[in-house]
């Protein structure tokens, strides 16, 4: 298995996208995904060479001067536990270094994880509406 790491979408496809979303209600489907990709000022790609696969994603959005957001992290399950995410958060904190504030929101099991990434515990508020599919 070679693993390779891209900030580029030149070679991803919808089709490269699947298997995402693990346990969400109503999962974007990977056309979506890839909409979603485009639309990140930022995106790193985890891709399983061998197979031609996207393993792992993180996105970032930001305000191009002061603050960022990285809404989006995930490994496909088969892949989990390999330091992929941990690599893939490297390197976007590294993207984003010149930014002064970088937040995450995850739920409470997930903080240890991001600590060792050098991120540090929040409180934050949230909207969401998870009757919405994105496809409207």
């Amino acid at each position: 298995m070679a693993i390779c790491y891209t900030d580029s979408l030149d070679r991803i496809d919808a089709s490269m996208l699947n298997a995402f979303f693990e346990g969400w209600q109503l999962p974007p489907s990977p056309e979506e995904h890839m909409r979603i990709l485009k639309g990140s000022q930022h995106v790193v790609l985890a891709v399983d060479d061998s197979c031609r696969r996207v393993i792992g994603f993180i996105t970032a959005i930001t305000d191009g001067c002061h603050s960022a957001s990285i809404p989006l992290l995930e490994v496909l399950v088969a892949y989990r536990r390999q330091g992929i995410g941990r690599e893939l958060v490297m390197r976007m904190l590294q993207a984003l270094r010149d930014y002064r504030c970088i937040d995450l929101t995850c739920d409470p099991a997930l903080q240890p994880f991001y600590e060792t990434c050098g991120m540090l515990k929040s409180v934050g508020m949230a909207v969401r509406d998870y009757t919405r599919t994105g496809r409207e």
